[in-house]
């Protein structure tokens, strides 16, 4: 049965008290306290680090059987390489991750590409031939020139979901392209009106039978982790 996912892009966030922490809650117990709150985080830790094994033990232990961790793939990927010649990088970047693959805790892994790269179906073809099949990918394409018929049957044809991102200044075409669907959501502030029709929305994919990840703003308040929290309640 598909399952709706919410969290945040991160944790480590003392602001978020009393708001969302509670006041007296140490920093090193917060990943443990947001996993009773919400079942799903992003990991932008990943971008600039290969996580240690330790690390990653750690986290697994701090959270319960269904939580889930979604990580962002690693810079030298995507900026550095821009998906060309990755084989030794990705064969590194996946093996940092193997623990929580292990786990059962390893959701989508989300290749955010940088604005100045442009859409190249070919080279998104053979980037995503070389992925292993068992790897959730979802990609978010910053620069305009992605969001064609092309591009999605490219992402459809190796069940890649295109990553629906939305903020102030730049917004995906809602296009599902795999058996999941992974959203991004960046405003600082959702209406009561907005945040009851993105519930209708995500509730409608898994009503699908599609595995739902939603992730809203973090870091200066806790706005997204409430927001995240009111979402998994109305799905209950």
């Amino acid at each position: 049965m598909a399952k709706l996912h919410a969290g945040t892009s991160g944790w480590a966030y003392p602001n978020w008290k009393p708001g969302f922490y509670p006041e007296k809650l140490a920093q090193k117990k917060f990943l443990s306290y947001y996993a009773t709150q919400l079942n799903a985080v992003e990991v932008n830790y990943t971008f600039r680090h290969m996580a240690s094994v330790k690390t990653l033990d750690n986290w697994i232990r701090e959270t319960s059987a269904d939580f889930c961790f979604c990580v962002k793939a690693h810079q030298v990927i995507t900026h550095i390489k821009r998906l060309k010649d990755t084989d030794e990088i990705m064969t590194r970047f996946l093996g940092s991750i193997e623990p929580l693959l292990r786990a059962a805790k390893l959701g989508p892994v989300l290749f955010q590409l940088p604005p100045n790269l442009k859409a190249d179906v070919s080279l998104l073809g053979e980037f995503l031939a070389k992925l292993p099949r068992a790897l959730r990918a979802t990609f978010e394409f910053r620069n305009p020139s992605w969001f064609s018929d092309d591009v999605y049957a490219i992402l459809r044809g190796h069940n890649a979901a295109l990553c629906v991102a939305e903020s102030e200044d730049r917004d995906t075409p809602d296009v599902t392209t795999a058996d999941f669907y992974y959203a991004r959501l960046r405003k600082p502030e959702y209406s009561p009106e907005e945040r009851k029709e993105i519930a209708g929305k995500m509730n409608h994919h898994v009503s699908q039978g599609r595995e739902t990840f939603v992730f809203f703003k973090h870091e200066e308040t806790p706005e997204g982790a409430l927001y995240a929290s009111e979402l998994l309640k109305i799905k209950q």
